[in-house]
């Protein structure tokens, strides 16, 4: 049975705020609104990413990027303590490629199902695949999120924000 999320610590919060800047910085940049952050077991930030879906091709994850770095850069052991935080929950392909690597819990901001409701208040079109809960796709995971109030409400707006700009 998959484990139920944990609520979030004022340490997460942190570096939620940090994925929050960077989800910012790809909007700016004319991308969706995503950025993650990778956490060694003891506390220091090992890779910040943002989504570059426009910039490269629809791959260009930040969550996929930092599974990368962690790939390349990181022992076993160190990816098993390693947190990644992002401003949304990891689609499959993320989630996929986090369980297969190994790395450790995940935090995160904002839910796909929320994800998903923003995108229909927009009339934004609906993803090609089908979102599900990350703790299906990597049971016993360590989750965390997905937050709430303001930081929770600036990641909604950005979405928001997209798909008016985009116009879908």
């Amino acid at each position: 049975m998959p484990t139920p999320p944990k609520a979030l610590t004022e340490t997460d919060l942190t570096h939620l705020r940090r994925c929050l800047q960077l989800a910012e910085e790809a909007l700016e940049a004319g991308d969706e609104p995503f950025g993650s952050v990778l956490v060694s077991g003891g506390g220091q930030v090992l890779a910040t990413a943002r989504n570059r879906v426009n910039e490269l091709n629809n791959l260009a994850h930040p969550e996929l990027e930092l599974v990368c770095w962690a790939g390349e850069n990181l022992s076993a052991g160190e990816r098993a303590r390693a947190t990644v935080y992002t401003s949304g929950e990891h689609c499959p392909m993320c989630a996929a490629a986090h369980g297969w690597l190994g790395l450790g819990p995940i935090v995160y901001l904002s839910s796909a199902q929320q994800l998903q409701e923003w995108l229909q208040e927009s009339g934004a079109p609906a993803a090609p695949i089908t979102f599900l809960p990350v703790q299906k796709l990597i049971p016993g995971v360590e989750v965390r999120g997905p937050g709430s109030g303001e930081l929770l409400e600036q990641v909604k707006a950005l979405q928001l924000r997209r798909h008016a700009r985009s116009g879908r």
